[in-house]
């Protein structure tokens, strides 16, 4: 890892999009990929879908970490998004373009023709990509509300949002917030919402900003309700009991009507200035990571004897299950110092009574389940393979609820210094999807995060559905996960990539995920960067 990670933050905004819908406009989204070498791309982050617009501004920015030794091969792709699936393969595509971020970091900001493939441009399409670093680690925390708004909507009252932009160096406005819409309401009350300060105003509390209050139209034609301009400094003063309020000026009714007032009156309960920690922060301010393996040892990987098995041990001693160990407990044990990981096998039956079980030690020996090092898990496997049958079903729920059990007495700790992340390596035909969708809603609550590498040849829908990117995962009852803790990475897409390829995408969401728990429960690193000794 390079010593210095500099974070950079890239704002996106595309014009002139070809249209792919029939009677609208399309409705676009931008992903961010990354090579991760030869022909593999992995997605390091997307904005928001905006509907039905040919000139998109998007709210949310990208992240991604810079570093100066390594050429970052980056793969911007603009897509129509018509349906609900997080998969993009079925969205069509409104052209992309390819450069690297040192490009984007030395100009600062790059406007490039978009192009449907290598030489074939999309239309007049452009995208303007601009670059900025990530310095400071506040963020600005507001609440917002507004009264008397003016309807907008002939049959019913507007459908109000808000729009914050910072004036830039040359002078431009730039879009670094969007609310949510509220329906059919002149005195909304909008969600709590924090924006890097950086972000937000640059940095300097004086930087003029401008926010509009605008109605909602599903066609794209939203109406201004009204605007004003205020600046950081004048924001802050708002909390307690004592909101800030401005008068929301719709430009062309000034002008019109000498009695015109306002269109309504925006009010900002609170502004308050918070620092964001992030997974550095936490793991060199003393959180382990204490990583587990689950291993799935059911009939349908085949007999471990035959060479078509998916747990054939090849004669230079190699299976997709070791290497997926290997790939994946080689990063992840440089974060735990003990060292000793807990390796369970479940769908198998075990000597001596041969009764099928679903949370196993690898090592056969429960009260102490650990094995030393990756190496020490890779023997265990070796070792276990030839004394238990291969069975059935292929049961989840267990396991993750055995990891979360030891993620809940962690909790009791009340601090930041302990985070659970569980391996489980399948074939993938899932059996207890409905206990293994509760066991994910809850231990969602939990530190913790669930890795599942699909193994073979299936078709792993049942995994897709559990990592959360389709939207937010529920239980059967209802209740969603209070995050998203899964990531799925079916292990033939791989196959022929470095290894390394397989580790980065396997481990891209575990940062983010261990970050938004411990921010999720208001507990800080264990020792505050400032404490550190220098």
């Amino acid at each position: 890892m390079a010593h210095c990670v500099t974070k950079v933050e890239l704002s996106i905004c595309c014009d002139n999009l070809i249209d792919k819908d029939v009677g609208s406009k399309s409705d676009p989204l931008c992903v961010l990929l990354q090579n991760v070498g030869g022909n593999q791309w992995t997605e390091l982050d997307r904005t928001e879908k905006i509907k039905n617009c040919q000139n998109p501004q998007f709210s949310k920015k990208l992240l991604i970490d810079y570093y100066f030794e390594k050429v970052q091969n980056l793969k911007f792709g603009v897509y129509d998004i018509d349906n609900k699936s997080y998969d993009l393969n079925d969205d069509d595509y409104l052209g992309g373009v390819e450069c690297t971020l040192g490009q984007i970091v030395s100009s600062k900001t790059v406007i490039r023709p978009l192009e449907l493939k290598k030489g074939k441009p999309a239309g007049k399409g452009t995208i303007t990509i601009s670059a900025d670093e990530i310095k400071d680690t506040r963020v600005v925390s507001m609440e917002v509300e507004a009264r008397n708004l003016d309807k907008k909507d002939f049959l019913g009252k507007s459908d109000p949002f808000l729009e914050f932009y910072k004036q830039s160096d040359s002078g431009k406005w730039q879009l670094v917030y969007r609310s949510e819409v509220v329906k059919n309401n002149l005195n909304p009350c909008w969600r709590k919402f924090t924006v890097p300060l950086q972000t937000f105003c640059s940095g300097d509390f004086n930087t003029p900003i401008k926010v509009h209050c605008t109605d909602y139209d599903s066609d794209g034609s939203h109406d201004l309700i009204g605007s004003f301009e205020t600046n950081l400094s004048q924001l802050q003063k708002a909390g307690g009991s004592s909101p800030v309020e401005f008068e929301c000026i719709h430009p062309e009714k000034k002008r019109k009507k000498k009695s015109y007032k306002n269109s309504g009156i925006v009010r900002v309960k609170s502004c308050k200035i918070e620092t964001e920690y992030s997974f550095l922060d936490y793991i060199m301010g003393g959180c382990q990571i204490n990583f587990t393996v689950g291993i799935d040892f059911t009939g349908s990987n085949g007999d471990p004897k035959s060479p078509d098995s998916l747990h054939y041990i090849s004669p230079n001693g190699i299976n997709e299950y070791l290497t997926a160990i290997w790939t994946v407990g080689n990063v992840v044990q440089d974060y735990d110092t003990d060292k000793l990981f807990p390796a369970f096998g479940f769908g198998a039956q075990v000597p001596p009574d041969w009764k099928v079980s679903h949370e196993f030690a690898l090592n056969f020996n429960p009260t102490n389940p650990y094995c030393q090092g990756i190496q020490g898990i890779v023997d265990a496997y070796r070792q276990a393979l030839p004394q238990i049958r291969l069975y059935g079903p292929t049961n989840f729920s267990p396991i993750i609820n055995h990891v979360a059990r030891f993620a809940a007495h962690s909790t009791q700790q009340n601090n930041a210094s302990q985070y659970f992340v569980l391996l489980i390596i399948t074939d993938g035909e899932i059996t207890d999807l409905d206990q293994t969708r509760q066991a994910i809603v809850n231990a969602s609550k939990l530190p913790m995060s669930i890795i599942i590498i699909g193994v073979g040849s299936a078709e792993f829908k049942a995994m897709e559905f559990l990592d959360g990117d389709d939207g937010v995962l529920k239980s059967l009852a209802g209740e969603p996960a209070a995050r998203d803790i899964v990531q799925f990475v079916p292990f033939r897409k791989f196959q022929n990539a470095p290894r390394e390829a397989l580790s980065q995408t396997v481990l891209a969401e575990v940062p983010k995920q261990l970050v938004s728990y411990f921010k999720m429960v208001g507990l800080v690193p264990v020792k505050l960067p400032s404490e550190k000794p220098t």
